[in-house]
């Protein structure tokens, strides 16, 4: 049944009755990679400087939507760690009271240097892209990315206590499917400090890559694994279901084959300042132009409790078919 469309509540809630304690930031839509899955080789143009959100207007919407039942904040690109500073930010998002978590993703390429800084600034846990194992297929995939440093970074992260790292590897039929076992035998060797996590390919603008359903995912892993035990209690404010192979946790996001807008509870705050309600929707408002216009905090708090009511049932992209999502995945953070 839909809610009224008046809030009446300061609760983050929308027409569906689904609560959001969970924002993603995007900080910057450049990256130092280009991965297949993410970014068209060339022709992209890069937000300028001054259409990126500041760091004191990120933690402003933080302070505001926190009140509202904000808990967890993660930071993503582009590449969050390519932004200058990055650490100032964390700290002033870490010190926003009612924020319980606050992590990031990252690819890793600069973190073995950058790992005990940013735990100091308050960084709690981190995610880390690998889509391969193998150096020249890593290259490949990222075009250009140098899996040693990211290997480095992965350690680093590991040392400096962003616990558990959890991995997160793109699954592209024909690419690098045929790694999935492997990449888990990886990190059978490296838990429990980290976990594994295989993410459906989501199909931005065009379908570019073959999508791996996860219950195929599974299905390989128990072949050469054995049984997969459920983990009922919830891990984290993500996506992700998630299985046990001991030591390893084994998390699937499957936002193509096993929908979960139903128990959405996710904001996306774009580098430009949109604010996304749903991934597969852009047609909402720059906060940064009503941030720079001299808005008051309650004009704000109006503001973001009238898109988040506004937020859609979901999306509709399907594995062979359906509406594909809009943008590029470097601009959104995914």
């Amino acid at each position: 049944m839909l809610l009224p469309e008046r809030p009446t509540t300061p609760a983050l809630l929308d027409r569906f009755g689904r609560l959001h304690d969970y924002l993603r930031v995007s900080v910057t839509d450049r990256c130092n990679f280009r991965c297949v899955y993410c970014l068209p080789e060339d022709g992209t143009t890069w937000l300028p400087r001054d259409g990126v959100l500041h760091y004191e207007e990120i933690v402003r919407v933080v302070r505001v939507l926190a009140p509202m039942g904000l808990r967890r904040v993660r930071l993503t690109g582009g590449e969050p760690t390519i932004r200058r500073d990055i650490e100032a930010l964390v700290a002033g998002i870490a010190a926003v009271p009612g924020i319980t978590d606050l992590t990031m993703t990252t690819n890793a390429h600069r973190f073995a240097t950058q790992a005990a800084a940013l735990k100091t600034a308050g960084l709690r846990r981190v995610n880390i892209s690998i889509d391969s194992l193998d150096p020249a297929r890593f290259a490949a995939i990222t075009r250009g990315g140098d899996l040693h440093a990211v290997l480095a970074g992965i350690d680093a992260a590991v040392d400096a206590g962003l616990l558990p790292v959890k991995l997160n590897m793109v699954v592209m039929g024909g690419q690098n499917d045929d790694e999935v076992v492997s990449m888990a035998r990886w990190a059978l060797e490296r838990a429990p400090a980290v976990q594994l996590r295989f993410i459906e390919y989501m199909p931005f603008d065009q379908r570019l890559h073959a999508g791996v359903p996860a219950a195929e995912l599974r299905r390989r892993l128990e072949e050469a694994f054995g049984a997969l035990v459920p983990v009922r209690e919830r891990q984290g404010g993500g996506p992700a279901t998630h299985w046990q192979l001991d030591p390893l946790v084994v998390g699937f996001i499957a936002p193509i084959t096993e929908h979960f807008c139903a128990s959405c509870n996710r904001l996306r705050l774009l580098a430009d300042g949109h604010l996304r309600t749903c991934l597969a929707h852009e047609d909402t408002p720059s906060l940064r132009d009503v941030l720079r216009a001299g808005t008051s905090d309650d004009e704000l708090g109006t503001l973001l409790r009238k898109i988040v009511r506004g937020k859609p049932a979901g999306h509709q992209a399907e594995l062979d078919g359906g509406t594909a999502f809009e943008g590029v995945m470097t601009q959104i953070g995914g």
